[in-house]
């Protein structure tokens, strides 16, 4: 199965705990098939804290979504992410935006990632990898997502 999976970033060696994520996602999530670019951006939500890095892998994985999940929870945990304010600072952020073109909604997941469309750091880092993936609950590319969102603004 194909996942994307959003990465972010905003204390401490922000570039070494990309790295630690990325490492961790290939031996024990699956194989990382694209990656994109990393990009800085300001916070999201909460706003008065350092800016983000943030960037998007695609992950082959044979995990089904809900271990895949539960997987990105430990390594988050691993790497000292500590759950305090929502929307607030972390070392690492591992979401999973997509999981193929499942639609999952259960008590512990929601995929496609509820608040992808409101997100340029998520939309932009996938629309570099996979510009034409058609979100399977809106029937849009990311690109047209992306576009939209940039309209908004």
């Amino acid at each position: 199965m194909r996942a994307v999976i959003g990465i972010g970033t905003n204390l401490g060696d922000r570039e070494q705990y990309i790295a630690n994520g990325l490492e961790a996602l290939e031996k024990r999530a699956g194989h990382i098939v694209k990656r994109s670019s990393v990009i800085e951006t300001k916070a999201y939500g909460v706003t008065d804290q350092p800016d983000f890095l943030n960037m998007a892998v695609i992950l082959d994985t044979k995990l089904p979504a809900e271990e895949l999940l539960y997987t990105l929870l430990q390594i988050e945990k691993e790497q000292h992410r500590k759950r305090i304010i929502h929307w607030g600072p972390r070392t690492l952020d591992l979401d999973l935006i997509y999981y193929g073109d499942e639609i999952i909604h259960s008590d512990d997941l929601i995929v496609p990632h509820p608040d992808r469309c409101n997100r340029e750091f998520v939309l932009a880092p996938i629309a570099e990898m996979e510009p034409d993936f058609v979100d399977p609950e809106l029937h849009q590319t990311v690109g047209e997502l992306l576009a939209e969102l940039h309209n908004r603004e």
